[in-house]
């Protein structure tokens, strides 16, 4: 009888083993995290992984620190995401610029994003602002294209980085009006708020998600948006595609692990995420500073990057921008 009992035991077992989590699963995380910020202090991508990463230690209940690792638009953070253990407890927090534009500008890079990293879900996506600083004569786009136009190199515009999304937005506006503007890459958005605010720099496009703050206090000046529409965040800021017709252009934020995360950690880690994105407080947050909650699962952002690759990849090649 306690044979049998053991063996129709075994059976029902094996029945349910089908729907047990995992136990890679059930353990992780097991100790404190890591989120890796590819960018400086105070900058867009700062702000929102650092949002994310609180709210993840939250819902994951472990630490969670955020770490800046700074340099060559992104790559340098990246490629030390992409070099970590792929055990889920460091993740790190991509952008347009950083997985979608710079690989298709630099010359190598000794990581791929399709082979690298593993997506984890969309984070949010924002429009860039079109800022310049107070002492720009030009009070609206027409009038900055016009001023550019007329001293050709003239207007100092800055960036993030060579072939980072702010300077492709920038380049596609030259592009698309046939002004010429003097570029000026720094490693990261924060030095360059820094700049264009003192005045070394006359230019720069932004994520909205940074510049808000700095457009509120009165430090520089908006001029257009460069999404679809326009943006509650900036009370009577026109897009740009209302003075040039067909143009548009946007950040997003994503959360990528290491290449061979197991797939139930990666599960766990969307989950996660997406209860994050969820939170009332970081919505209002988000909305505050002009950026969108995009959530997404793993496939959907494999998808969005394979595409954005494509995009900015055919641009790339038409103005033949070339890295440093």
């Amino acid at each position: 009888m306690s044979a049998r009992r053991d063996v129709l035991s075994a059976l029902a077992a094996a029945a349910l083993a089908p729907f047990a989590p995992p136990l890679r699963a059930q353990s992780f995380p097991s100790r404190p995290m890591r989120m890796i910020i590819p960018f400086p202090p105070s900058g867009s991508t700062d702000i929102v992984g650092r949002t994310v990463a609180e709210r993840l230690a939250a819902i994951l209940g472990q630490p969670m620190v955020a770490e800046n690792r700074a340099g060559a638009t992104g790559a340098i953070g990246l490629e030390a995401l992409a070099r970590s253990a792929p055990d889920g407890h460091t993740i790190g927090l991509g952008t347009i610029g950083s997985v979608a534009i710079n690989p298709v500008v630099a010359a190598k890079l000794p990581w791929d994003p399709q082979r690298d990293l593993a997506p984890i879900g969309m984070v949010g996506a924002t429009p860039f602002a079109l800022l310049v600083n107070n002492d720009v004569p030009a009070k609206d786009l027409a009038g900055l294209i016009a001023l550019a136009r007329s001293r050709p190199g003239a207007i100092a515009y800055a960036s993030g980085g060579v072939g980072g999304s702010q300077h492709l937005a920038t380049a596609l506006l030259e592009d698309m009006t046939g002004v010429s503007m003097n570029h000026v890459p720094y490693k990261g958005s924060g030095p360059a708020l820094t700049d264009l605010i003192g005045g070394q720099v006359q230019a720069m496009i932004e994520p909205a998600v940074s510049a808000a703050p700095h457009v509120r206090a009165g430090r520089v000046r908006a001029l257009a948006l460069t999404g679809a529409k326009r943006s509650p965040a900036f009370p009577g800021v026109p897009t740009v595609a209302e003075t040039v017709p067909g143009y548009e252009a946007a950040a997003w934020f994503a959360v990528f692990a290491p290449a061979g995360t197991p797939a139930e950690v990666v599960a766990r880690l969307s989950s996660a995420l997406g209860e994050a994105l969820r939170a009332p407080e970081l919505v209002e947050r988000f909305a505050q500073a002009g950026v969108d909650v995009t959530a997404s699962t793993p496939e959907q952002l494999r998808d969005t990057l394979r595409s954005e690759l494509d995009r900015w990849g055919r641009l790339v090649k038409k103005l033949n921008i070339q890295p440093q």
